[in-house]
């Protein structure tokens, strides 16, 4: 049985204090290439040690998983936790961890799934995002009479990501924390949805949602027809059911992977 290592805490950005969990299989000499895997949690709440299962399962598959935190609200909006990515790809590209450092692919569920899209657009690497939060803009504008609520988050910490929002629609709460990413700002609304800005350069994509789940499927929709626009390659994976997120990452997870090897 594979024996997954792990680094914990490890610093990437020292003007922040911020830190990364490292997941390896210390017995392979020749790595596939690294993942980041950023976890969820609706830019307000959520810790990198809740993704320690999907990484360690990565880590099995012969790839070097780097797991992130990240500020979010209320001490930081958008577009800081993006800003913090692009501090995190700047020192894995510039690192001495033995992978090959063309190699590199971003996963990432719920707000991590926005977070792996847009990493994507940036630097064109392969991207899987599970119920990403992608239609932002115009889910906005489709729904004004909906009264943003925030939601129960008591539990959250203690509850496993796959258990979480698996109940199907919330509007009010989703409103709630988009919301809340964006300060209110509504201008910048249409900059922070990622469809915008794909280009010829964006990278492959895996995307998957539920089809009565927490998070609309009208992003899917709408950025697997843009990157089609652009030529680029795209899985769209539509789920029965409200499952969010990591609640069928078991489902989709072969696919995921060998969609990984085919584009890294």
């Amino acid at each position: 049985m594979t024996a997954i290592k792990s680094e914990l805490d490890v610093l990437y950005n020292s003007d922040e204090g911020l830190r990364t969990d490292v997941y390896y299989d210390a017995d392979l000499e020749d790595y596939a290439g690294a993942v980041i895997d950023i976890h969820g949690g609706g830019w307000f709440r959520g810790d990198k040690a809740k993704d320690a299962d999907w990484a360690q399962r990565l880590a099995g598959e012969g790839y070097y998983v780097f797991v992130p935190n990240y500020r979010y609200a209320p001490a930081a909006h958008f577009p800081a936790p993006l800003n913090d990515m692009e501090a995190l790809y700047y020192w894995l590209t510039t690192s001495d961890y033995p992978f090959d450092h063309d190699h590199i692919s971003v996963v990432g569920s719920s707000a991590g799934g926005n977070m792996a899209v847009e990493m994507g657009i940036r630097y064109g690497v392969p991207v899987v995002s599970l119920s990403g939060i992608l239609d932002i803009d115009h889910w906005l504008a489709d729904h004004q009479d909906v009264v943003p609520q925030e939601g129960d988050t008591s539990q959250f910490n203690t509850t496993a990501s796959s258990e979480i929002n698996q109940t199907g629609a919330n509007d009010a709460f989703y409103k709630w924390f988009v919301l809340n990413y964006f300060d209110d700002q509504t201008t910048e609304f249409e900059s922070g949805t990622p469809y915008h800005r794909v280009s010829d350069k964006t990278g492959p994509m895996y995307l998957a949602n539920s089809v009565n789940e927490f998070v609309p499927t009208s992003g899917v929709f709408q950025l697997a027809q843009t990157l089609v626009d652009h030529g680029i390659p795209v899985t769209t994976r539509f789920l029965t059911g409200t499952r969010h997120a990591k609640g069928y990452l078991d489902d989709v997870y072969d696919e995921t992977v060998l969609f990984l090897r085919q584009t890294m």
